[in-house]
């Protein structure tokens, strides 16, 4: 071992981050996942019974992933391996194999670590199968990625995934507490400054200690205040990918609260993605989307409201087009709600599936020619504006199919006087048809 540190230019007793030095050394010592870990979780059961399955750890940055992995080895006698899907090819996953196979022979099991697992490709990841399979490794896959995305449907048959939550307030304080009890004196910061702190993490317990250790080195003469410690800290952007799973959580949070009527959760998932970098203008097409969907003719408007938002944000740009964003959120959110005229187009394209091809009835057929006259298009139509209160009742289904009711009116909003006309234009439909 000492070679490999000459070999870098480093020796054993170099310095190490601080989330290093502070890395637990047993399970116990792992904070924010006692769903997992605690008395009745399932990884904590099959430590108990020294029996481990392969597994895929999903979780956000600095969640313990690659610690609970070393630790689980620890506990059970496994043989520790790691392999990162990002510095790794075929060939490495060759030689880890054929080692693991050696170990096996001897009564040795090994536990295969992959880290960042969506990154290797499909055919990478099948080649994992045999082995896993046949007991060579338990293969234990890290990945910030949704697996039902990233990963083969094979591998996951073999593998039970446990989902790690970001580190919430508790399990940061814990750290810091740590942190301070390592060093030996405390955090130089205000007990605001150290809420600030913990919010500036995000859930990341390695990003945290990385801040307090930057605090440590730093040194103060006094403790720094909020305002102190974001000029000392240089505060990194909240963890959104736009290309990934974040990117579709946060746009499905902002429409379920627009459809919710909730215009103060709205506009914080709005500032989460805008914040994040997300491209505004697919924001922009997600609130025209809930403008029929979920609002529709309660208040049809909406829709007209949010065009021009869109043209506004392309004629003003950011940050000021956000603004228009922003109002158009509010209006949604605070609209009334009808999904009728979604839930009726549904309906009626399952009809027209069912129906197939059936002409229109006759009398609503255009006629330009005699012989289209002569068998009957056209005739006896009624023009509803001849007709006394603009409504002539005809019947405009083919003659093969029974009407069908497919637009069923909320009665919110605008809609409530559509949904009054509809019943009387149906009450006429009726006595009609009773003559």
């Amino acid at each position: 071992m000492s070679d490999l540190f000459e070999a870098a230019g480093l020796t054993p007793e170099a310095p190490a981050p601080l989330a290093d030095r502070m890395r637990p050394v047993t399970l116990d010592e792992v904070v924010g996942q006692d769903h997992l870990l605690g008395e009745n979780g399932p990884i904590r059961r099959m430590v108990e019974n020294r029996r481990l399955s392969s597994m895929i750890l999903w979780g956000p940055p600095g969640t313990g992933k690659t610690t609970i992995a070393r630790l689980l080895a620890k506990a059970a006698g496994y043989e520790f391996q790691a392999l990162s899907a990002v510095f790794s090819g075929v060939a490495d996953l060759k030689k880890a194999f054929e080692q693991a196979k050696v170990r096996r022979s001897a009564g040795q099991a090994t536990l295969l670590f992959v880290d960042e697992i969506h990154r290797f490709n499909r055919a990478q990841q099948d080649g994992f199968l045999p082995f896993v399979e046949a007991g060579v490794v338990t293969l234990v896959g890290a990945t910030t990625e949704n697996p039902s995305f990233e990963l083969n449907g094979a591998l996951l048959s073999r593998s039970q995934v446990f989902v790690l939550r970001r580190l919430d307030e508790a399990a940061m304080e814990t750290l810091l507490a740590r942190a301070e009890a390592f060093e030996g004196r405390r955090l130089p910061v205000t007990p605001n400054a150290r809420q600030t702190l913990t919010a500036m993490a995000d859930g990341d317990g390695r990003y945290l200690l990385t801040l307090a250790e930057a605090l440590f080195i730093q040194d103060p003469p006094e403790p720094l205040d909020t305002a102190a410690l974001g000029q000392a800290l240089q505060k990194r952007s909240p963890a959104y990918d736009k290309d990934r799973e974040e990117h579709y959580n946060l746009i499905s949070a902002l429409h379920k609260s627009i459809r919710g009527s909730d215009p103060d959760a709205a506009l914080y998932w709005l500032a989460r993605m805008l914040d994040g970098g997300e491209d505004p203008l697919f924001v922009a097409r997600r609130l025209v989307r809930a403008a029929v969907e979920d609002i529709g003719e309660a208040d049809p408007l909406s829709l007209l409201l949010a065009n021009a938002a869109k043209d506004t944000y392309d004629f003003l740009g950011s940050p000021e087009g956000e603004l228009a964003l922003a109002q158009l959120t509010v209006h949604l959110a605070t609209a009334p709600k009808s999904n009728a005229v979604y839930k009726a187009y549904g309906a009626a394209r399952k009809a027209a599936r069912e129906t197939g091809s059936l002409m229109p009835p006759k009398h609503i057929l255009n006629a330009p020619t005699k012989l289209m006259k002569d068998i009957g298009y056209g005739s006896n139509y009624a023009y509803d504006h001849d007709v006394e209160g603009g409504f002539s009742g005809q019947n405009y289904f083919p003659d093969e199919m029974e009407r069908r009711s497919f637009y069923q009116p909320k009665g919110e909003g605008a809609e409530a006087k559509i949904k009054d006309r509809l019943e009387r234009w149906a009450a006429i439909r009726a006595e009609k048809s009773k003559g």
